[in-house]
């Protein structure tokens, strides 16, 4: 497997940073969970991706397109635009075809990967921030720990609704570096299978403006709305966390939300990001504490910015809430399908090997990072 200690391959001669070569490296860490359910098999250490009876490029995408009711030029589009960097980047036009026009797609028109077995899946819900330690002051003055609570509170229901009834509300208290210990600490030892932090957004101080609102001085900045998704490549699971949140990114995006592409400007100095996947939204964050140093796969949500005055009042909305909620939790069952319960997995590995030793967490998802 080709992986970020690696050397690239010397076939890989697109600027690492260039939209074509972050869409397929992106698309490419998806690859090995979501070609496998089409007969494909692939194989990151190749220069070129191994299809299945010698089958063409063409031949591929046809199966591909044929299995999940995908059409349309898009497809070849991306598949060429992949295959002009590299073979690693080619594999990545196999997920594209898979993650980002599937999962995309209506529920009517998909494949299931798998059965997802909901009462066993443990996914957290953690409430960014704290009562003492409340976060960002939107544009009225409500903090940020306010709506990331009702948000957070709204998909643990729905989820226990759908069936994951495991689901934990993680919510901590006391200042902001004793919080994040606490999160952290308490997934960890929670044995879930994932973590989705829940935040609201705001912008660098300097970008601020003045107003008044209720008699009171405020401050806002009403030019970046919209969402944003994160992961951290320090993650254990750096793999199962980008999957999750691009699954997470193309929900969101099939209910009509936009994400933010303001984290790449240059304005935004120190807090400026690496957009991994240009389609669904997700940046890079590297020295989150909540995502590097959380044992499961794990992603965190921005869902809108709070500072953004027309923005704020339709985050307070139940009804925005509730679509939200609705993406998580269609997120959360494709994710489960692609990544079944650790106990699940277990079982399944040793019906299959019964003269191996059960595996762990940490060996189960260093068996999926080279299958």
């Amino acid at each position: 497997m080709y992986s970020r200690r690696s050397t690239p391959p010397a076939a890989f001669s697109a600027p690492e940073t260039s939209p074509i070569a972050l869409n397929c490296r992106a698309s490419g860490v998806l690859a090995q969970y979501l070609a496998p359910n089409l007969g494909i098999a692939l194989d990151f250490s190749l220069q070129s991706p191994v299809l299945p009876g010698n089958l063409s490029l063409d031949t591929a995408v046809g199966t591909a397109g044929g299995e999940l009711g995908i059409v349309g030029m898009t497809i070849a589009h991306r598949l060429r635009a992949c295959a002009s960097t590299s073979g690693v980047a080619l594999l990545g036009a196999f997920a594209l075809v898979t993650a980002s026009q599937a999962l995309a797609a209506s529920p009517a028109k998909r494949t299931s990967a798998g059965t997802c077995d909901r009462a066993q899946f443990k996914a957290i819900i953690d409430v960014g921030h704290s009562q003492k330690s409340p976060g960002a002051l939107s544009a009225r003055g409500v903090n940020e720990f306010d709506f990331n609570l009702r948000l957070a509170s709204d998909i643990q229901h729905h989820l226990t609704e759908m069936g994951f009834k495991r689901t934990v509300l993680l919510v901590s208290e006391g200042a902001q570096h004793h919080s994040l210990a606490t999160r952290v600490a308490r997934a960890n030892q929670s044995g879930a299978d994932v973590f989705l932090s829940i935040h609201h957004d705001s912008v660098p101080d300097r970008m601020l403006q003045k107003w008044e609102f209720d008699g009171t001085a405020r401050r806002y900045n009403d030019q970046y709305p919209g969402h944003s998704l994160f992961v951290s490549l320090d993650n254990p699971d750096y793999q199962s966390s980008l999957l999750f949140a691009t699954i997470i990114g193309k929900e969101l995006k099939a209910r009509g939300l936009k994400y933010t592409p303001h984290y790449t400007d240059a304005i935004m100095g120190s807090r400026r990001r690496l957009l991994v996947d240009s389609d669904a939204g997700v940046y890079r964050y590297d020295q989150l504490i909540v995502l590097r140093q959380t044992h499961m796969p794990a992603a965190l949500l921005e869902a809108g910015s709070i500072v953004n005055r027309g923005e704020e009042l339709e985050l307070a909305k139940p009804e925005r809430r509730k679509l939200v909620a609705a993406a998580v939790g269609e997120a959360l069952d494709r994710y489960c399908q692609l990544r079944p319960p650790v106990e699940q997995a277990q079982e399944k590995q040793a019906s299959t090997a019964p003269h191996t030793h059960t595996a762990t967490r940490g060996s189960l998802a260093r068996h999926e990072a080279v299958r």
